[in-house]
Formats: C-alpha cells, structure tokens, sequence
C-alpha cells in the first residue's frame, strides 16, 4: 500500500505490517512519530519546517526507513529535529537527510541517534546532516551518534555547518547576475536536493516552486 499525503497528523504510534509502504509529508506540523517496521516494509516521512522527532525500529528482515528534513528558519524561531532509527534485524536500509538553513536570529538543533544491533549483520545506513548559516547571529547544534555492534555493515554519518560559497557568489556575480539573485539561487539549490526526493509529484512541485531561501 502506498500512502503519500500531507498529514495534520502530530502523534503516530503505528506498525508497518509486513510489505506495506508508509510514506507521509508533514508540513508546518510539529509530529511525534514511533514506527515498527515488519519485514519487507518500506517507511518514507517527509518533514518540512517544523520540529519533529521520529523512531523507528526495523524489527523485519529487508527494511526500508527514510527521514528527510528541511528547515528553512528566519527570525527568532528554534527548531529540534530529532531521529533513532535502531536496526534490530539484519538486510535492512536506513538513510537520514537533515538540513537547516537559519538566517537572523533563528536556532537550530539536530539529535540523531542511529543504532545496529550485533545480530543485524548486512546492513546499509547512512545518517547526514548540512547547515547554512546565512547570518553571523544565527545558531546550529548538532549531535549525531552511531552506535554500530555488528562487523560486515556499510554505515556512514556527516555533520556540517557553514556559510555561503563566496567564491560562488562571485563567479555568479561575473556572469550578471546580482548579488541577491546569486544568494537566493545557492540557498535553493542547498534545499532542492531534500525535496527531489518526495515521491508525490503534485506536493513536490508545489515546494520546489513555493522554496524561497531567507536571504539578506
């Protein structure tokens, strides 16, 4: 069953049955998720501009867990996203894509905690979060973990937070285009990357064309 939809939904606690495709995108809405995976299921949640915190456990043979993130922040607001992904089962895959951008004032904070047991052996997870700064007032906190107890996985994790390219800034501005265009493009193009992956066509669309990145 494939579900994709924008959701009002805050509190999830479900199961994923066995071969069963759960896929949510929430938007403006603070969501609390825990998530039991069967084997063969295939869980896809989408969060954009909101606080979220979201475990899921791949209880089944050959799951499927992927969490995005994206946060566009401005002002005095403070968001926290916070994942656990624990593979308890071997065959599974796991990918996390995290990423602020946060001019003003704004605060910004990312727990993620991903977990492999010692029997979960065959595993593929990856965990990565990016930030933009686009103001010197602006702040990020990150806190990945990786707790890895089994010896023939593939798991990676990256955290990064920095400014603007200003050497792109500058190339763009050689070739005519003004400087706040060139800032607006960039900051986009840092987001797009998140959206692409929403498989609802109609909602991924209307992002993608609605995505303004905060700039000075």
């Amino acid at each position: 069953m494939i579900n994709p939809s924008l959701s009002n939904s805050k509190n999830m606690d479900m199961r994923i049955s066995k071969g069963e495709i759960f896929e949510r995108v929430f938007i403006n809405e603070e969501v609390n998720l825990q998530i039991d995976q069967e084997a063969g299921s295939h869980v896809k949640i989408h969060v954009i501009n909101a606080s979220f915190s979201i475990t899921v456990n791949q209880l089944g043979e050959g799951c499927k867990t992927e969490i995005y993130g994206l946060e566009n922040l401005h002002g005095d607001e403070s968001v926290t996203a916070e994942t656990h992904v624990t593979h308890a089962v071997g065959g599974g895959t796991s990918n996390q894509l995290i990423k602020f951008v946060l001019a003003d004032n704004s605060r910004g904070r990312f727990i993620g905690d991903l977990k492999i047991v010692p029997d979960a052996q065959k595993t593929e997870a990856h965990q990565t979060n990016r930030n933009l700064l686009l103001s010197d007032t602006a702040e990020m906190r990150t806190q990945p973990q990786l707790e890895i107890y089994a010896d023939d996985v593939k798991a990676t994790h990256g955290a990064s937070t920095g400014q603007l390219d200003e050497s792109a800034l500058f190339y763009m501005q050689q070739r005519g285009i003004d400087k706040q265009k060139a800032r607006q493009l960039l900051v986009n193009a840092f987001m797009v990357d998140v959206l692409a992956t929403i498989s609802d066509e109609k909602i991924r669309e209307q992002l993608l064309n609605s995505i303004d990145g905060v700039v000075e």
